[in-house]
């Protein structure tokens, strides 16, 4: 399909990926701003569901700066709300978690866990968990490699790691960026335990479809990524909307035989979030 206006009758509600939906971490994808006014003029209610690392208030200041308002949606859910959620609570699998963590991540995710009960250590042996909200500032976001010091102390020290971005990369301004998910797949990969939120993860869904108020079968979600996106609306029985503006750079007549391989079956797939 071409455009996103001819989905819109069959859905009350849309559940909207962030970045490679609507923006590319720096801007508003083209069509976007048009394609949020027109849902609005229409009744129809969005949620954007992102897999960012950080709480949802956060991510509006990010959003209005953009030129998305809060009349443009009916509000936002993204891993990092959910893992605070999940330290704030400590049901669950937070449940065993000690009181003092280590943060693997940079400056701007600290809200997950900095108005909470917990001591920051200097290093993973002094710490209960490490919580991983993606590569930082100063080790830089393209190598993962370079984390293998930290993530080999966790794995001697048998830390369990609390995964705040289940993604592996995005694509910002042009340019391919690792997430916490390539972190948290290194951690696995070496045995240690990995407890994360967000998508593809369905339990994301429940909150997400609560704020937005309509009825399963009359809600579609709309992402970029097969892997996270499109498998979670699908574990969450929901149909899906793929868009190619992000992550995958699929020429769009390949794109059915790749959603095919990966085994999910999106209701339509687009060139992007345009109406």
């Amino acid at each position: 399909m071409s455009g996103f206006g001819a989905l819109t009758a069959d859905y009350d509600g849309f559940i909207v990926d962030l970045w490679g939906v609507v923006h590319d971490g720096v801007t508003l994808y083209p069509g976007v701003l048009d394609c949020l006014e027109r849902l609005r003029a229409a009744g129809k209610a969005v949620v954007f569901l992102s897999n960012a690392p950080r709480r949802t208030k956060g991510i509006a200041a990010v959003l209005a700066g953009m030129g998305v308002g809060g009349t443009h949606y009916a509000g936002i859910m993204s891993s990092g709300e959910a893992v605070f959620l999940g330290l704030r609570d400590r049901g669950g699998e937070f449940a065993g978690l000690g009181r003092r963590l280590y943060h693997l991540g940079p400056e701007r995710d600290r809200d997950v866990f900095d108005t909470l009960a917990y001591d920051e250590a200097a290093a993973p042996g002094d710490a209960d968990f490490i919580l991983n909200t993606g590569p930082d500032d100063a080790l830089g976001e393209q190598d993962g490699a370079v984390y293998r010091p930290v993530l080999e102390a966790g794995l001697r020290a048998g830390l369990p790691m609390v995964c705040a971005n289940p993604d592996l990369e995005v694509v910002r301004d042009g340019r391919r960026i690792i997430c916490a998910g390539a972190l948290a797949e290194m951690y696995k990969a070496g045995g240690g335990v990995v407890i994360q939120r967000g998508k593809p993860d369905a339990a994301i869904y429940a909150p997400t479809l609560a704020m937005l108020g309509t009825a399963r079968h009359r809600t579609l979600a709309v992402g970029d990524s097969l892997r996270t996106d499109i498998a979670g609306a699908k574990a969450a029985g929901i149909d899906s909307c793929w868009v190619l503006s992000g992550i995958h750079a699929l020429r769009p007549e390949a794109a059915p035989d790749e959603a095919a391989a990966f085994g999910v079956a999106p209701r339509a797939i687009l060139p992007g979030f345009g109406w």
